[in-house]
């Protein structure tokens, strides 16, 4: 195991990663809300930090294997977690705890979007900003990670995206091949993230609103400047906008670079991941506008379309945005949609969840088996689109399945352990696994109110969710850190 150089590298990235301290400080000096200096200080100290792991490494530059891989990812979203959760320590107002911190900064970091803070309005402009942008570089290293690396460490089934999309590599060095991978995935993510901001701002909000709200809508983050999240606005339009680019970023960005290297939308049409993605949101749309209607919750047919479609996206694509407390409506709709944050986004987006593809093909190994319980000697492969795919793929899917399942159910016994209702700890479990944000119980709002043993427990489930769990569980192995 090449340690040195992964010292090297991580103090690289701590040095870097300082830099994200400084536009929350010029922020605060814009708008002279006196909550700079946490960012000045939290700076400073990432820098000196950073260059204390590079500097006596600096000539390493060992070979970085699969092993190497595993390690430096994981070590990548804690210690960038930790150094993000800084600046929260530092603050005077609101004078968080440690635990409180944390939580925020890796719900940030992840773009989880559940959050321990109240009165969000009132807290300086600079802690605003920071937190949007927290989701915003967050959503472009989850891109990176599930578009470059994760296929090359052959994470759960994602080794199907090797031979489909630019960058990945065969063999299991790292190679310049995903820098070349992440610079256009970030031309993209840029861009994405301008429209998004000029077209919230054509629509009403401030620039300062359409900024952050267009860093969380792109991360598929649900961090918002406002309590009420985008209901605040009390707007179709932006709620429409908000939908739009949320399906967008659910998308994989694998296809987004083949669409433009191209200049053809078809590739589109021929990803069965992406036409599973559209049927899913359609039938969740028209379930939750039916339920809603019969029910009369809505004044109008038109404002029942708007909520049922904003929360339908919002939910599923693990966003977490809100127009209304969605815990209000009929129960079977609110855990419909919490379980729909289980499929989440398409692979290689910024969504959470177990992602398209995986339950997709699950569900084609379940038709595959009933048909062999039928005709026992016949022989059925398993296609995706044209292709027929290995059967280590598939098998890759249901470990991966049963370990998403294991984590889950651990997490949410450890929950009620801690004294939390039964709901509420499955709601929790699956809000944080699934990067969506809000629950149901004490944690359909906030987080403020439950215990830190709780949140230390869902801090870690979000980095579960992130990791694409293997990633993380993979660490605990004995033959890992012996191989």
């Amino acid at each position: 195991m090449q340690f040195r150089t992964i010292i090297k590298i991580l103090g690289q990235l701590v040095a870097l990663f300082s830099i994200t301290m400084v536009p929350p400080a010029l922020v605060s000096l814009i708008y002279k809300d006196g909550g700079g200096v946490p960012f000045v200080l939290a700076f400073i100290f990432s820098v000196v930090i950073g260059m204390m792991a590079y500097y006596p490494n600096r000539h390493e530059n060992g070979d970085l294997k699969a092993r190497e891989g595993f390690l430096i990812v994981v070590l990548f979203w804690l210690v960038l977690g930790a150094f993000a959760s800084l600046p929260l320590i530092f603050l005077q107002e609101p004078n968080l705890s440690l635990a409180d911190a944390v939580f925020e900064a890796f719900s940030g970091l992840t773009t989880t979007g559940a959050t321990v803070l109240t009165g969000i309005e009132y807290l300086p402009k600079s802690v605003l900003f920071y937190r949007q942008q927290l989701q915003w570089f967050g959503g472009m290293g989850i891109i990176v990670l599930a578009v470059a690396i994760l296929p090359m460490l052959g994470v759960g089934g994602m080794q199907l995206y090797r031979a489909e999309i630019p960058g990945p590599v065969k063999d299991s060095k790292m190679t310049p091949r995903i820098a070349d991978t992440a610079k256009h995935l970030w031309y993209i993510y840029v861009s994405l993230t301008l429209t998004c901001m000029l077209a919230y701002w054509a629509a009403g909000m401030s620039w300062f609103d359409a900024i952050c709200h267009a860093f969380s809508t792109v991360a598929i983050g649900g961090f918002s400047t406002y309590d009420a999240s985008i209901g605040h606005f009390d707007s179709p339009v932006i709620n429409f906008i908000c939908v739009f680019f949320l399906i967008i970023a659910a998308i994989n960005f694998s296809l987004h670079y083949a669409a433009v290297s191209s200049r053809n939308v078809r590739v589109y049409l021929r990803d069965p991941e992406f036409k599973v993605f559209l049927c899913i949101q359609l039938a969740l749309v028209v379930i939750c506008f039916t339920v809603l209607s019969s029910n009369e919750i809505y004044a109008n047919g038109d404002e029942t379309l708007d909520q049922a479609l904003f929360q339908a996206v919002s939910m599923s694509t693990t966003a977490g945005f809100a127009t209304d407390n969605f815990s209000t409506w009929p129960l079977f709709l609110p855990i419909l949609l919490i379980f729909s944050s289980f499929i989440g986004g398409c692979a290689g987006s910024t969504g959470g969840g177990m992602k398209v593809v995986r339950v997709f093909l699950l569900y084609l190994q379940g038709v595959r088996e009933l048909n062999r319980l039928v005709h026992p000697r016949a022989i059925y492969s398993i296609k995706l689109g044209r292709k027929a795919l290995p059967d280590k793929v598939v098998e890759a899917v249901w470990g991966f399945f049963s370990a998403y399942a294991l984590v889950f159910i651990i997490i949410m016994l450890a929950l009620m352990g801690t004294g939390m209702d039964n709901i509420t700890a499955f709601s929790a479990t699956a809000a944080c696994l699934n990067n969506l944000g809000p629950g149901l119980g004490d944690v359909a709002s906030h987080y403020g109110a439950i215990t830190d043993g709780a949140k230390w427990l869902l801090t870690i489930a979000m980095v579960f969710g992130r990791l694409e769990i293997f990633t993380l569980l993979v660490l605990f192995t004995p033959t890992f850190w012996r191989g």
